[in-house]
C-alpha cells in the first residue's frame, strides 16, 4: 500500500464526530515519542479519553537531536506518501514547517539523481519537496500532538515491563521507572510500542510464553557520515548520488533550515566514509560525478564535526505471521521494520501506519485488534521492504532472504533507470514510487513498459549488430 492506495484520514468526518466520538478505551500508552510514536498519539486521541506518551529521552521544544535517536543528525527526507498523511492528520504541518526555516524545492528539477552511469532527466510536472532536518520534522510534531485535548507527553520515562491480566491474555499495564517518582503502572486499554529497531516486544514475548515474530534480515553493512555547510538562500539544489557494484560509496545533499546544505556521504559492504571534514571532502571526490565533492570545495562547514552512523540489515519482524498475540497491544514504525535508511523510507511508513491504525480501529475497536492492524500494516510494509532490499541486492555481497523475482525486476529497472536519462517521464514514473505516492505496479503499466523496452532507435539501431553476426564465422559454417 502507497498514499495512492491507503484510504486517507478524513478530518472533516473526525470534527464532526464530537460528543459522538468513538469509545474506543479510557488510557492508551504509547511507548516512543519519535515520529512513529507521535502521529500514533494524534489518531488515538479521536477516540481514547486519555493518551500518554513514554519517552526515556528529554523532549525539549527545540529542534535539537534526541540521545535516543542516533541517527538524527543525518539526512531525512520526508516522501510524498508521508507528507500527504501528515498533512491529513495535522492541518498546516507544511506551512509551519516553511515557516520555522523548511525549505520546500522542487523534486523533478531540482533534486540531480545519479543512477546507472549518468544523471536521471528532468521531469515533466513539478513535484514539491520538503527539505529539513529530522530534528525539526519532529518538534514540530510534538508540538502538535502536545496540544491535543488529553495527549500527555511524559519525557525521561523508562518504559520497564508490561502487565498482563490473570489469564496472561491481555496487557492492561504499562510498568515506568523516572526520576521524580520512581516506579508506577500506568494501567491502560491499549499499548503501542513505538520503541524503534531496539523494541523489546519480542524478547517480552518469549519471556511470557508467546512466540516472538519470525524476523527477516538482509545485510548491507552500510555506513555514512554526515555534516552540514553554507547554502546560499536562494539555491535549492539536492543531489542523490547511488552507489553500485563499480562505485560501493554514495551520496545525499539536501536543502535544510539556516541556509544550510545537509550533506551525508554513505558507503556499503566494507566502505567506511570517515569522520572529519578534510578526509570527508577527499571521500565526496571519489564519487563517480564532482559535483558533492566542488560543493564541500566552495561552501564553510557550519557543524562543528562530521557523525557517523552504522546500520548492518534491514529488519523485519513479521508480526502478521503469529497464531497468537496478546489483546490490547500493537506494535509500529521501525519496531516492525527498519530499511536502509538511504531509500529514506521510515517516516512515510510510520505515517501510513498511523493512518492504517486508525482505520482498524474504527472499523472494529480493541476487538482482535492487533491482528488486523498487522495484516493492513504488512501491505504497506512489503512495498517500502521490497524496493529498499530489492536495490540492496544489486550488490552480490548483500545476503539474506531474496524477494521473489528480484533479479528480473532488477533487469527492467536497470533499463528502465537507463532509458531515463533522456525520457523524463520515466523519472517521474520512478520518483512517484520512490516517493510512496503510487505503488510499484505503475512501472509496469502497458505506456511505461514501452518507453522502457521499445527499441531504442528503430530498425537501424540494430543494423550494426545484425552485420557483425552476419560476418561471424559461426554464421559462414
Amino acid at each position: 500500500m502507497t498514499l495512492a492506495t491507503v484510504p486517507r484520514y478524513d478530518s472533516e468526518r473526525a470534527s464532526e464526530w464530537g460528543e459522538r466520538a468513538p469509545e474506543w478505551g479510557e488510557r492508551a500508552v504509547v511507548v516512543g515519542a519519535g515520529v512513529a510514536g507521535l502521529l500514533a498519539a494524534r489518531v488515538l486521541a479521536d477516540g481514547f479519553d486519555e493518551v500518554v506518551v513514554v519517552e526515556r529521552d528529554s523532549l525539549p521544544d527545540e529542534p535539537v537531536a534526541r540521545r535516543g535517536v542516533p541517527q538524527a543528525r543525518h539526512v531525512h527526507v520526508l516522501l510524498k506518501g508521508g507528507e500527504s498523511t501528515i498533512e491529513d492528520l495535522f492541518l498546516g504541518y507544511g506551512e509551519e514547517l516553511l515557516s520555522s526555516g523548511g525549505v520546500v524545492f522542487d523534486g523533478s528539477r531540482d533534486v540531480h539523481f545519479y543512477l546507472e552511469g549518468e544523471y536521471l532527466a528532468d521531469g515533466p510536472q513539478r513535484i514539491p519537496q520538503y527539505g529539513a532536518t529530522r530534528s525539526l520534522y519532529e518538534q514540530l510534531l510534538r508540538r502538535r500532538v502536545a496540544d491535543l485535548d488529553g495527549v500527555e507527553l511524559r519525557p525521561n520515562c523508562r518504559v520497564v515491563d508490561y502487565r498482563l491480566d490473570d489469564r496472561g491474555t491481555t496487557v492492561t499495564g504499562v510498568a515506568v521507572e523516572d526520576e521524580e517518582s520512581g516506579g508506577a503502572v500506568l494501567a491502560t486499554d491499549l499499548v503501542v510500542d513505538a520503541s524503534g529497531r531496539t523494541s523489546r516486544t519480542p524478547a517480552w514475548l518469549e519471556r511470557i510464553g508467546y512466540e516472538s515474530p519470525p524476523v527477516d534480515e538482509v545485510y548491507i553493512d552500510l555506513a555514512y557520515s554526515t555534516t552540514l555547510i553554507e547554502r546560499p538562500p536562494s539555491e535549492r539544489r539536492s543531489y542523490v548520488v547511488a552507489a553500485s557494484p563499480a562505485c560501493p560509496r554514495g551520496s545525499g545533499m539536501v536543502p535544510i533550515e539556516g541556509d544550510q546544505w545537509l550533506v551525508t556521504l554513505y558507503g556499503v559492504h566494507g566502505e567506511r566514509p570517515p569522520t572529519t571534514f578534510e578526509e570527508f571532502e577527499a571521500y565526496a571526490a571519489t564519487l563517480p560525478v564532482s559535483d558533492v565533492a566542488d560543493i564541500l570545495r566552495e561552501h564553510d562547514q557550519t557543524a562543528d564535526d562530521v557523525v557517523h552512523y552504522r546500520f548492518p540489515s534491514n529488519r523485519r519482524r513479521r508480526y502478521e505471521d503469529l497464531d497468537r498475540f496478546p489483546d490490547g497491544l500493537v506494535v509500529v514504525g521501525d519496531a516492525i521494520a527498519s530499511f536502509n535508511p538511504i531509500y529514506a523510507q521510515g517516516m512515510s511508513v510510520a505515517s501510513l501506519e498511523a493512518v492504517l491504525l486508525h482505520h482498524a480501529l474504527a472499523a472494529g475497536g480493541r476487538d482482535d485488534l492487533a491482528r488486523r492492524f498487522f495484516a493492513r500494516a504488512s501491505d504497506v510494509v512489503d512495498i517500502a521492504w521490497t524496493m529498499a532490499v530489492g536495490g540492496d541486492f544489486q550488490f552480490p555481497e548483500t545476503t539474506g532472504p531474496k524477494p521473489r523475482g528480484n533479479d528480473l525486476v532488477g533487469r527492467y529497472l536497470s533499463r528502465l533507470f537507463r532509458r531515463a536519462h533522456t525520457d523524463g517521464v520515466l523519472r517521474d514514473a520512478h520518483f512517484r514510487v520512490v516517493m510512496m505516492e503510487q505503488p510499484p505496479t505503475t512501472l509496469f503499466r502497458p505506456a511505461i513498459a514501452w518507453r522502457v523496452l521499445k527499441p531504442s532507435g528503430g530498425i537501424s539501431a540494430y543494423r550494426p549488430k545484425l552485420a557483425r553476426v552476419r560476418e561471424s564465422p559461426h554464421l559462414k559454417q
